[in-house]
């Protein structure tokens, strides 16, 4: 059981990792792009992309408080590695 929370736990943290860095570029290369074409309104596309990098970034700590929650609460995994010696 401890080796499936843990498996759980890392595949949870590389998904939110990939999904992150995905979100992060997409936004950002929109963002350049949207400058290229209107660079008068640079000022304005910069607000709303660090405002979608915000939101975008709420997720995945969203996701690793949960990851954490379950290795922690819902499978006490230190405790049941304390039992194992």
């Amino acid at each position: 059981m401890v080796a499936f929370t843990v498996l759980a736990f890392g595949v949870i943290v590389a998904g939110v990792a990939f999904g992150s860095a995905v979100g992060d570029g997409i936004v950002a290369s929109k963002a350049v792009e949207s400058i290229s074409r209107q660079p008068e309104a640079r000022p304005n596309i910069f607000l709303f992309m660090f405002l979608g990098v915000g939101v975008l970034e709420a997720f995945p700590i969203i996701a690793l408080g949960l990851a954490f929650y379950i290795l922690l609460v819902v499978v006490p995994v230190s405790s049941l590695l304390k039992g194992i010696h």
